[in-house]
């Protein structure tokens, strides 16, 4: 008698790519990214902006405060960061 497994998709395929703005680009390595997102509030229905605030690490220290940048989940890195820079989507005007 033979079982036959469940396919389970990659581990890439899994993976929410997410675009946010850089926040602070004071430390080595380390940015703070803001990702805005609406959420519907659970009891009366209005819409609210909301944000999360997260620990991106740029291996070349590339983007700069405001500009627009693409991130995904990695392993962790330190206590905080657990996101990785991918790319740079758009350059904050003035820099």
């Amino acid at each position: 008698m033979t079982t036959t497994s469940t396919e389970q998709p990659a581990a890439d395929a899994i993976r929410t790519i997410k675009v946010g703005v850089v926040d602070s680009d004071k430390r080595d390595k380390t940015r703070k990214v803001v990702v805005s997102f609406s959420a519907r509030h659970p009891k009366y229905g209005k819409y609210m902006r909301k944000r999360s605030v997260l620990h991106v690490h740029d291996e070349n220290n590339e983007s700069r405060n405001g500009d627009r940048v693409e991130i995904e989940p990695c392993r962790p890195i330190s206590k905080t960061k657990r996101w990785r820079l991918v790319r740079i989507v758009e350059r904050a005007p003035g820099s």
